[in-house]
């Protein structure tokens, strides 16, 4: 990356980022990578973990700023997390679109996130690797989060190299009853409370009923029940906690649409194409984590059970395979996962250095039915399926011939698609099972009082398994891989309230073994660039700072590189995600929080980044099939800043201020580019008596109008009209207002 782009960064945080203060004492809480904090002092809306931190990139985000953070979708809880964008492409139905780092995560991939130690990515997802779906959290229940960033933590294993979030529920929640009602259709209602036993043994429960419609032709009607309920004893540190939850949803899906046929007047801007297209998913959970605590010992343990459903039909590229019936795809997977960690802690002095070492256990064991069958109107499965020609009409090896009676328009036209026979209604299915067995050991060890060190390593062992149900001959196979990964970091400080930070690290991301073992026919690597890894490895290092010199200001501010040995690309003829070329990310983040009065904090989060595609042009080219080195979607800019106001008389409330950069839609080539979009939303709340509550929100408040996500490729807009290759997007919902009343009792 250029200097002068680091030194701008630089200047501009230094001058212009708002940054925190103000203290009080908080309950312990998991700083990443097993590290447990005994005392630290919180800011209005993060912990501050100076002499406690591993790098300058990880945090904690408290209870009370997520509460003041104005979101219109659950997923945008995770923007506090600094330089994480949260959009969407598809709708409620679906889980949102993560940015961070220079990196467009998709669904999922590459940011790990758990809630209370239960991991939500799912592996060889039927939609897209690392799928995770939000919609089952209540920002009610949810009494922090703890981040980190970057490959760099002994604990993290999965889908972590880019980010990671812990969403850490409350044992203690408020006796509340809340409603609200929105001008595009979304309405609300949550009630919620705590019984207490004794000063130790409490039971809460929590139901939520949601409804939206959005700005969309024809309405989303995005229908979901959230339910909750958790019984414990003690604190993490010290006790116990069970807890169930229960999630189900419906709506209509409005994927990305053609700019041409919004500009033909085909659709509006909030129309779609095919309103057909929906989405529904449930999720169950039974989780229980246990802690204790002795004298220069702690140990602590969780285990889970998860089972999910999900279905989606989407049509991206609407007649351009299919002429006849379109090209419409039903994507649906059924899921159980269970699996559980344990970690030991011991600190004690070793030749007279003050030590803490950490050894972790973790196993999770996937297992998956996932299919994907050609449809109509959203409810037809048909008897055939459809991937685009090859040359000289000879179909992928083991798919079988169209069945007798398939139009024949639908065999191949304009040398587009080519028809195969689906077999027992599906497309492609397949039975998977997937087990992570991963170890860690990490030591810190304090060898001055301006020096420390943590050095950590962790061994994955993966077995993958997978049955086609499709394939003639049929196919079952199954594959291991280990992954050694070094990591750690070195601390100096803290010298006048400042910290410095050199970090280095491999992680890595699994792949979908269906592209492992070649099962679908678009699914891996090319034949050029060889098979598909279980495993694709990644490294990264990093530089920073933290600082509380001046009173009343945080300030953080990490200079990064991370190389990847294989980019994650969404095909949106498959709605899949495919492994691509190495690549590399560069940036820089800078964080800052001020509280100047108790009752007000400024803050703000500034990321820069470059991401390229590596290696010679004639190997992107001939191997990857790449024009040039830029990555698709990967944005050069994520920001954010805000004003937050509680406790002032009976007002309290927020201003939030959220932009994403400028980003190529098209794989390879750096133009063209969609600008991204700039938003401000506005949460507005007055305490009328100790009991009763009324808040507005008004999110764009603006009313930008910009596209939430966009994307450049090949579509057929009707059965008889000619394939367009242009932009398709998915618009920024415009100005709307939320109005909401909460009750406690």
């Amino acid at each position: 990356m250029r200097k002068s782009l680091f030194a701008s960064a630089a200047a501009l945080a230094l001058a212009a980022s708002p940054p925190t203060a103000g203290a009080q004492t908080a309950a312990p809480v998991n700083a990443g990578a097993s590290t447990q904090v005994s005392e630290v002092v919180v800011t209005a809306s993060r912990v501050d973990l100076l002499g406690k931190a591993e790098t300058a990139s990880q945090g904690s985000v408290t209870r009370e700023a997520l509460a003041l953070r104005p979101i219109y979708r659950i997923g945008q809880l995770y923007e506090t997390i600094p330089g994480l964008v949260v959009t969407v492409h598809s709708g409620e139905s679906k889980a949102n679109q993560y940015e961070l780092r220079g990196f467009d995560l998709d669904h999922g991939t590459d940011f790990a996130s758990f809630v209370d130690g239960m991991p939500v990515n799912r592996g060889t997802n039927a939609h897209g690797q690392g799928y995770s779906d939000q919609n089952f959290l209540m920002p009610q229940i949810v009494g922090g989060l703890d981040f980190t960033k970057g490959p760099y933590y002994a604990e993290n294993g999965d889908f972590s190299a880019v980010g990671s979030a812990r969403v850490r529920l409350t044992n203690d929640l408020p006796n509340q009853v809340s409603a609200s009602i929105g001008t595009l259709g979304d309405d609300e209602v949550f009630i919620g409370g705590t019984h207490h036993f004794d000063a130790d043994d409490r039971v809460w429960g929590a139901l939520d009923l949601g409804h939206v419609d959005g700005p969309w032709d024809p309405p989303s009607n995005f229908n979901k029940v959230d339910a909750a309920a958790r019984i414990s004893h003690g604190d993490d540190a010290n006790g116990y906690s069970l807890t169930g939850m229960y999630y189900q949803s419906a709506g209509k899906l409005e994927t990305d649409q053609s700019v041409y046929a919004i500009d033909q007047g085909l659709i509006g801007r909030y129309g779609v194409l095919d309103p057909s297209d929906h989405g529904q998913s449930a999720r169950w959970s039974l989780s229980g984590q246990y802690g204790a605590t002795g004298d220069g010992w702690a140990f602590t343990s969780d285990a889970y059970d998860v089972h999910s459903t999900m279905s989606l039909n989407n049509n991206f590229t609407h007649y351009l395979l299919d002429p006849v019936n379109g090209d419409q795809e039903q994507q649906d997977e059924t899921r159980d996962v269970v699996g559980g960690q344990a970690a030991f802690t011991l600190a004690k002095r070793v030749f007279g250095f003050q030590t803490e070492t950490v050894v972790g256990l973790q196993e999770r064991y996937d297992n998956i039915y996932v299919d994907r069958r050609h449809t109509l109107g959203g409810s037809i499965a048909l008897d055939y399926c459809e991937v685009p020609a090859v040359p000289g009409n000879v179909l992928p090896n083991g798919l079988l011939p169209p069945p007798a009676g398939t139009p024949a328009g639908a065999l191949n036209d304009g040398g587009n698609g080519q028809a195969y026979a689906a077999v027992g209604g599906a497309c492609n299915a397949d039975r998977v099972q997937l087990n992570d067995l991963g170890a860690y050991i990490q030591n810190t060890t304090h060898w001055t009082s301006w020096l420390r060190t943590v050095i950590g390593f962790r061994e994955e062992d993966f077995y993958a398994w997978d049955h086609s149900l499709t394939l003639s001959p049929s196919f079952t196979g199954s594959a291991t891989q280990s992954l050694p990964q070094p990591k750690g970091s070195i601390i100096f400080g803290p010298w006048m309230q400042t910290e410095l930070y050199v970090s280095a690290g491999r992680d890595f991301h699994s792949n979908d073994v269906r592209g492992v073992f070649g099962t679908v026919g678009l699914e891996g690597l090319t034949p050029t660039a060889g098979p598909t890894p279980l495993l694709a490895p990644t490294t990264g290092e990093e530089v920073g700072l933290r600082s509380d010199i001046v009173p009343k200001l945080s300030l953080q501010i990490a200079v990064f590189q991370e190389d990847f040995s294989s980019e994650l690309t969404f095909d949106e003829d498959q709605g899949q995600d495919e492994p691509s070329a190495p690549s590399r990310r560069q940036g820089i983040e800078m964080s800052g929080q001020y509280r100047p009065l108790p009752w007000l904090e400024l803050n703000t989060d500034l990321a820069f980044s470059k991401a390229r595609y590596q290696g010679s042009m004639d190997t992107l080219n001939n191997v990857y099939g790449l024009d040039g080195p830029s990555i698709e979607n990967a944005p050069s800019f994520t920001g954010s800043a805000a004003v937050l106001i509680d406790n002032l008389g009976p007002w309290y409330g927020s201003l939030q201020w959220r932009v994403l950069g400028p980003y190529p839609v098209v794989d390879g080539d750096e133009y063209p580019q969609d600008k991204g979009y700039s938003e401000f939303n506005l949460d507005a709340g007055y305490k009328v008596n100790t009991k009763l509550r009324l808040q507005v929100s008004i999110f764009n408040l603006f009313n930008t109008k910009a596209n939430a996500a966009a994307f450049d490729y090949e579509s057929q807009l009707t059965p008889t009209s000619q394939p367009v290759t242009g932009l398709q997007v998915h618009p920024l919902e415009p100005i709307s207002a939320r109005f909401s009343a909460t009750y406690n009792f």
